[in-house]
């Protein structure tokens, strides 16, 4: 495992993050394919034991169940101190005013039910997982200052947005000395790099560590278009990332078959490669519900592409609509 600085922190983190979105009870939440605790325990082990220290989830994934199931499966496997917890507040966790959003009381509500769920006293990343249009970002940020000076959190971050809206963040912050957002959770991969365009610059000139979430475009660069799994099925936010750019995107998916074929190794390796040479990324967040997913993930850090192989898999991209978080 490699291990690298998130942005300018001197927090180590692996370059491998295991997003873990994948586990929950399905009965729960908006994803019925995710896995069970019992089914999920492995993947820790595993994910461990490969060297991964950085684990993240969010309080919305199967209605705080992820967090539950992360909380547990660490607190037996490993020491808290060993690991890198990440966390994400912002969705509706309950009906009614002030159930969701980055107001003041909704963020320390739900930095306090996190923490209950995940049994531990403080995470190391607390993220905003979308702008709040509702909330003043002067409100949000002191709170997120406070969260911190609180030991509640170490750092904190933000996920998919505008880049003037996380410009604006970061500018409020050292306006009034508050904490800054280290890390840049946003959406990054061969099918989708409209981000290159102003947030990755953003980020590199800044010291701001990206953290990409879906970089295998939820799977659809691993197998032939036409495939489809149980989570594509039945996942509508996946399937209008990619629904107006369907012949291009087949095209990407075909090359990367191609390299992989060439290369003798499986097509999540290659895409994965691709994501990690991106020169801002610090560490793509991989779910796994398979152990290949994990193996393939960690393998893929010994994959350097040529020049060649980089032009060949951007060749046929062509713009996207903004996608993510609209």
């Amino acid at each position: 495992m490699e291990y690298v600085k998130l942005g300018k922190t001197g927090l180590e983190v692996s370059r491998i993050c295991l997003g873990c979105m994948s586990y929950g009870v399905p009965e729960r939440g908006n994803h019925a394919w995710v896995l069970p605790e019992s089914e999920s325990r492995p993947f820790f082990k595993r994910a461990l034991e490969l060297g991964i220290n950085f684990f993240d989830t969010a309080n919305v994934y199967s209605d705080g169940t992820s967090e539950e199931i992360v909380g547990r499966a660490l607190k037996e496997l490993t020491k808290r101190e060993e690991v890198v917890l990440a966390t994400k507040v912002h969705g509706r966790m309950r009906s009614g005013p002030n159930g969701q959003g980055l107001s003041r009381k909704a963020i320390f509500h739900e930095i306090d039910q996190s923490l209950l769920r995940l049994g531990t006293d403080y995470v190391d990343l607390y993220q905003i997982h979308r702008w709040d249009y509702e909330t003043p970002i002067e409100e949000t940020m002191e709170a997120l200052h406070d969260v911190v000076k609180a030991g509640k959190a170490r750092y904190i971050g933000a996920s998919s947005m505008h880049a003037w809206q996380f410009l604006k963040a970061l500018h409020t912050a050292d306006t009034h000395g508050w904490t800054r957002f280290v890390s840049m959770q946003n959406y990054v991969n061969l099918l989708y790099r409209e981000e290159e365009r102003e947030m990755l610059p953003l980020c590199s000139e800044e010291g701001i560590g990206v953290i990409p979430w879906s970089p295998l475009a939820r799977g659809r660069l691993t197998r032939d278009w036409d495939e489809k799994t149980a989570r594509s099925e039945t996942d509508a936010f996946g399937r209008s990332l990619y629904a107006q750019t369907e012949d291009a995107d087949r095209r990407i998916v075909g090359v990367v078959a191609e390299i992989a074929n060439r290369r003798g190794v499986s097509r999540a390796q290659i895409a994965l490669a691709w994501v990690l040479q991106v020169q801002a990324v610090s560490s793509p967040i991989v779910g796994a519900t398979k152990m290949h997913h994990l193996e393939d993930a960690v393998a893929s850090l010994s994959i350097q592409l040529t020049p060649e192989e980089v032009g060949r898999l951007e060749e046929h991209y062509l713009p996207h609509p903004v996608l993510g978080f609209k």
